[in-house]
């Protein structure tokens, strides 16, 4: 099925408000996307397109279909209040955001790149701080817990210098939530292979804390991954299908740019959302908790349509 908004809305707000289940795209601002999500001419200045004004407006017309983003911006740094403020203005209510936490946060050791100046290569003294997180992000979501979804805890791929042993990680974790403030949904992405062990997801459940799904290029897919620890053990179910498993960034923005068409589909990941989408729906108690799905671009090239087919698969 083409994406179309005008018959993807109703599903959409259907999922929300009938089964607690936020179902977006992880960010938002793509050109690619003007002629089926966007207005091209909203956006349109003496005939040019302004980026400028298409960056600054697109979130709500992206508001006015989409129940939720995922927020990818707050990875790279520790956004100001006025930010958040300025997301907050432009989403109509019922919206969520998930934001991913900084990496000042889940980055273990600096790697050796020029982006992170005299710090490459150092130990990172912010790692897993829960005051830090408190102090610099949590406090100014505060405000607007009603719009605020879920927390990511994005942690990139640890290598034998960062842990040695995988439980040392996990030991952590446990630390670490148990001093962060309780009453937010945390969610935990990893990116090693290894940690996909019963205690690291016995130490999440511990603390109300779910893993995140994630389909990425040095993951086992999401069906595996749902193998190893199932649905029904998570309070609530997060997913992100961001990349095909052995496809990179690079790859992905090399072939599939400006993210205007479906580029290749791929049949794991649309079989696993569907079972995860039905799986949810078919609960016979309101879910206490939302449950948070997010699909990228660089999956299959386009993620509008990849939604579009898939709830078509689900929906009928």
């Amino acid at each position: 099925m083409l994406f179309r908004r005008e018959n993807l809305k109703p599903l959409l707000d259907g999922l929300a408000d009938d089964h607690q289940i936020y179902l977006g795209t992880s960010s938002w601002k793509y050109q690619g996307w003007c002629g089926m999500l966007y207005d091209e001419e909203r956006y349109l200045w003496n005939k040019t397109f302004s980026k400028a004004s298409f960056e600054r407006g697109c979130l709500e017309e992206y508001g006015g279909c989409f129940r939720s983003v995922c927020v990818d911006a707050t990875y790279y740094r520790f956004p100001k209040p006025e930010y958040f403020e300025g997301l907050m203005k432009q989403a109509p209510g019922g919206f969520r955001f998930s934001f991913k936490v900084p990496d000042e946060i889940t980055i273990k050791n600096f790697p050796e790149l020029k982006s992170f100046g005299d710090r490459a290569g150092k130990p990172n003294d912010s790692f897993l701080n829960a005051l830090t997180l408190q102090y610099l992000f949590l406090r100014y979501l505060e405000p607007f817990r009603d719009k605020v979804g879920m927390m990511i805890f994005e942690f990139s791929h640890f290598s034998k210098e960062d842990y040695t042993h995988g439980q040392d990680f996990v030991a952590e974790l446990d630390q670490f939530f148990t001093d962060l403030p309780k009453g937010w949904q945390y969610g935990v992405e990893i990116r090693n292979q290894n940690l996909l062990h019963p205690e690291y997801f016995a130490t999440l459940k511990r603390h109300g804390v779910t893993h995140i799904y994630n389909q990425w290029t040095h993951m086992p897919p999401v069906n595996e991954q749902m193998g190893l620890h199932a649905l029904e053990e998570n309070e609530f179910v997060a997913a992100r299908y961001l990349l095909k498993p052995h496809h990179n960034h690079q790859w992905a923005e090399e072939k599939m740019a400006p993210y205007n068409r479906i580029y290749e589909i791929d049949p794991s990941s649309r079989e696993s959302l569907a079972s995860i989408l039905r799986y949810l729906m078919s609960r016979k108690q309101r879910a206490e908790k939302p449950s948070y799905i997010y699909i990228g671009n660089q999956l299959e090239g386009n993620a509008l349509h990849t939604i579009a087919d898939v709830l078509e698969r689900v929906m009928g």
